[in-house]
């Protein structure tokens, strides 16, 4: 069997399209396609891509005498290699989408809002708390559709969570360089996010001080408590999906190939624990109508959430 039979053979048996194989090795699809046909050869660097790209030996690629791929340990299976076009792809769609996730947060610790204010106000109070949770529901809504959006954007790049891989030295380069130029960036949004989430505490802390009998200025102040939280979280969640962009494709950090097993647990144990930290917040809020105080409920929740999440890790371990 030729090469050209032997590349397209392989490409359709891992499923990609000349356009994806393309994307795989940072090349043109008309190279692909060349290949393919006939028309030209890949150079030694190529041949090596392919071989690790499709898990067989240069010899079976290049001996038109060598039909059937040779069986190899699964031990000795090569990790994916990240290209130069995938490594950008992937920075650019996080650094746009850490933006609207942003976003997406602040419109949810913001979506009370309206109902607290209107339930202080003179409007009457079916009215009032329908409205509101009108506004409520929409912007949680909102917030949900940004977050699915910026979710299908990264979906193409879910492995660089779990899997181990290897990256070109140049991929490498380019990353390192453009996380030292955001490092300043990354300190100034850390800084701006832990200023506003402290000084998030001051309307609140003003209202009760001197609007005790008021009770929409006080509301007020809520609402300018929850707007700062907002903002402050926002700028966490902007800069650190950058951040962590970059330790995902450097292998560093939370993403190290030793700390990737840990991760693939505590992903979905962190999406329970803030599932019902939800539930038991707005349970709890419609219960009581103490909106006033149930916000204290996030903030022991990120306060318990590293404790409880390495217990319900642990226990997962012993249960393994």
């Amino acid at each position: 069997m030729t090469f050209t039979k032997k590349l397209m053979q392989l490409r359709k048996q891992n499923g990609y399209s000349q356009e994806e194989l393309a994307q795989k090795l940072d090349i043109t699809r008309q190279s692909i396609s060349k290949w393919e046909s006939g028309q030209s050869v890949p150079d030694l660097k190529r041949i090596i891509q392919l071989s690790k790209l499709f898990n067989v030996s240069t010899d079976y690629l290049l001996k038109d005498n060598i039909e059937t791929v040779p069986s190899i340990d699964a031990t000795t299976i090569p990790l994916r290699q990240i290209s130069m076009s995938e490594a950008t792809t992937f920075l650019d769609i996080k650094t746009a989408t850490s933006k609207a996730i942003a976003f997406g947060i602040f419109l949810c610790i913001i979506a009370p809002i309206c109902l607290l204010i209107l339930s202080a106000s003179s409007l009457p109070e079916n009215t009032a708390t329908t409205v509101g949770l009108v506004v409520l529901l929409l912007l949680v809504a909102l917030a949900v559709a940004i977050f699915i959006a910026s979710g299908h954007q990264s979906e193409p790049f879910t492995y660089l969570d779990k899997e181990n891989f290897e990256t070109y030295a140049d991929v490498r380069k380019m990353v390192t360089v453009r996380r030292a130029q955001y490092k300043n960036t990354y300190t100034k949004n850390n800084i701006i996010g832990s200023c506003s989430c402290i000084l998030a505490a001051l309307p609140i802390i003003i209202g009760s001080i001197s609007f005790g009998d008021n009770d929409l200025l006080l509301m007020l102040t809520l609402a300018a408590t929850l707007v700062l939280a907002g903002i402050g979280t926002g700028f966490f969640i902007h800069t650190g999906i950058i951040w962590v962009s970059f330790e995902k494709l450097l292998q560093t950090g939370d993403y190290s190939k030793s700390n990737k097993d840990r991760r693939s647990i505590i992903a979905p144990l962190s999406m329970v624990y803030w599932l019902v930290i939800t539930a038991i917040y707005l349970g709890y809020s419609f219960a009581t109508n103490n909106w006033y105080y149930s916000w204290l409920i996030w903030l022991m929740a990120v306060l318990l959430y590293p404790a409880i999440i390495n217990l319900l890790f642990a226990l997962s371990k012993k249960l393994h």
